[in-house]
């Protein structure tokens, strides 16, 4: 009888610090800051990811994740219902922070805090949505517990 082979740990442990955050100025975006840890490091990093609203909404509609939210959130109770789409609508722009974190992290990995402008990585983000929208879409089910 074989043992099947331990999976391999992740690379980074990545947890959201806080947002996502609505940020003022041209253009409007939004940002979470997450940590990072390398298992190699002795500490952690933050990263600050921004997203334009621009952006949020282009992949908002290219989902169709609007319609889907309003069917999602038909489980629950109705006076519950607009507090659930908010959250959704929240988690939809982490895991596009998210998504663009890990495409940063693919490609750099340094132990220092860094900044992630909306401009950056921005079509690479568009791309990766477009091709794992179910995947996001699971993201904001396992997180709305739904």
């Amino acid at each position: 009888m074989s043992i099947p082979p331990t999976p391999q740990p992740p690379l980074f442990r990545i947890t959201l610090f806080y947002g996502p955050e609505a940020l003022p100025g041209d253009p409007p975006r939004y940002s979470c800051v997450f940590n990072v840890k390398k298992r190699s490091w002795k500490a952690g990093v933050q990263v600050a990811v921004e997203v334009s609203r621009g952006q949020v909404e282009r992949l908002l509609d290219a989902l169709d994740v609007e319609h889907w939210i309003t069917a999602l959130v038909s489980t629950v109770p109705e006076d519950e219902r607009s507090d659930y789409a908010t959250r959704a609508r929240d988690l939809f722009v982490k895991e596009l922070c998210s998504l663009k974190l890990t495409l940063w992290l693919d490609a750099h990995v340094k132990q220092e805090n860094a900044s992630l402008p909306p401009d950056c990585l921005a079509e690479e983000l568009e791309r990766s949505v477009t091709k794992s929208g179910d995947r996001v879409k699971s993201g904001i089910m396992a997180e709305l517990d739904l």
